[in-house]
This record gives structure tokens, sequence and C-alpha cells, in this order.
């Protein structure tokens, strides 16, 4: 089995174009060693497409799963989700050290464990799968290969984010109180979906309570429909 192909099972993405992939795991030093054509055989170039791809991605997911986040919070997430720390993390969560082509000197150094070439390496291959596939594939392949959904799911309670269906569900904590969620409608492109959802609570069968939200997902709709509830209720 090729360096290539084990690669591409440990990220769990087959690539159409595999000479994206292999610009993607070619450090500077190594096409500069081998006389190659320096940037434009590097991943350099990719490097700084990658960073906007995956900062749209990011950006776009937090603000969908998190619709009460204020604009500082979501900026200071995103910020700690992007670092050069957890980029390097997600790196060696891959392997990626071990098969990014480094020059003789810079693997002689530890290039292969430096956190900003992993770092860089990680946006790079992001930026490698989206010229591949697409916006549609590169969001999934960041979301899921890479993690980065459980990564923020396990990280939004330190920018006090509050799952808005359990407060509602703990602030009727009665069982004469029934709360239901129902999708109402799905709009828009299949790679840009919009839910509409609505919740309705009710007490011994007297409706108490119907407030609508929409999202890019059915949880992200749901979450956006409790806030609403409460905001209702609290007023």
């Amino acid at each position: 089995m090729t360096d290539l192909l084990r690669f591409q099972e440990l990220t769990g993405y087959r690539f159409l174009d595999e000479a994206l992939l292999m610009q993607a795991l070619t450090h500077t030093s190594f096409a500069n060693e081998r006389c190659m054509n320096g940037h434009g055989d590097s991943n350099q170039r990719l490097e700084f497409l990658g960073d906007s791809v995956l900062s749209t991605i990011i950006s776009r997911y937090l603000y969908d799963e998190f619709p009460s986040m204020p604009e500082g919070k979501l900026s200071r997430f995103r910020a700690q989700l992007v670092c050069e720390k957890s980029l390097a993390e997600i790196a060696g969560s891959i392997e990626l050290g071990s098969f990014i082509r480094l020059g003789r000197g810079e693997r002689q150094t530890g290039g292969a464990q430096k956190p900003s070439l992993l770092a860089d390496g990680v946006e790079a291959l992001i930026a490698a799968v989206y010229l591949d596939a697409g916006i549609e594939k590169a969001t999934g392949f960041v979301l899921k290969n890479l993690g980065f959904a459980e990564i923020i799911s396990s990280q939004a309670a330190s920018f006090g984010h509050f799952d808005h269906k359990t407060e509602l569900q703990e602030s009727f904590r009665t069982p004469d109180v029934q709360i239901e969620y129902e999708i109402l409608n799905v709009s828009g492109p299949v790679h840009a979906p919009v839910f509409e959802a609505e919740v309705r609570l009710f007490r011994d069968g007297a409706q108490l309570c119907c407030a609508a939200g929409s999202g890019s997902s059915k949880k992200a709709a749901e979450q956006d429909a409790a806030a609403a509830a409460l905001k209702q209720l609290r007023s």
C-alpha cells in the first residue's frame, strides 16, 4: 500500500486528484531541496487558501449551531478552534507528521513535530479537499473526518453556551407539562438547507406556548425555537 493510500485511509477521504494531496503534503524545504518549483509545488499556496476555507466552514457552523451566542463569543470560539495548537493536535490525530514531505535539514531538526508546520499542513490539506470536491465535501471533511464538530460540542460550555432545549425542559419539570417539537418545513439548496421548527408546550391539554425557529439543521432549528419559547414565557 502506498503512503498516499494509507494517509487517505487514515483521513477517511479519497482524492479524485491525488496530485492535490501530494502538493498538500509537500513542505517548502522539500520542494527547494529537490529543485522543484518552490512555492508552486509546495503546500504554501494551499495553506493560504485553506486558512480561509477553514474559517468560513467553522464560522458558518458556529453561526448555525449557536443561534443565541453573541458575535464576540463566536469570534473567540472560532479563534480557539483554528489556532496553531488546535490544528497541530488534529494533525497528530491523522498522523500528518509521518506523511508530510520535508527537506533533510527540516526533518533532522524535528520538523515533523513542529506545531506551526503541522498546523500549516492541516490547512493545506483542507484546501486540497476543497479544490478536489468543493465546499460541501470540504465541510464534511472538516466537521466529521477531522473531528471539529465533536471538538466544538465539547468546548461549547466554556463559552457560556446554554442548551435551550434542556433549559426549557428543566423549567417545566412536572408531569402535567408536555413539550413537543416539529419540523414544519425544509427549504433552500441541498448544500445549505434551512429547517423551520416549532415547539409547543401543553399543560393538561391546554396550550401554554407556541414558538418557531430556524437553522441549518434540525437540531439548530429546534434550539432556536426553544430559545424563542423561553423569551416568550419570560416576557
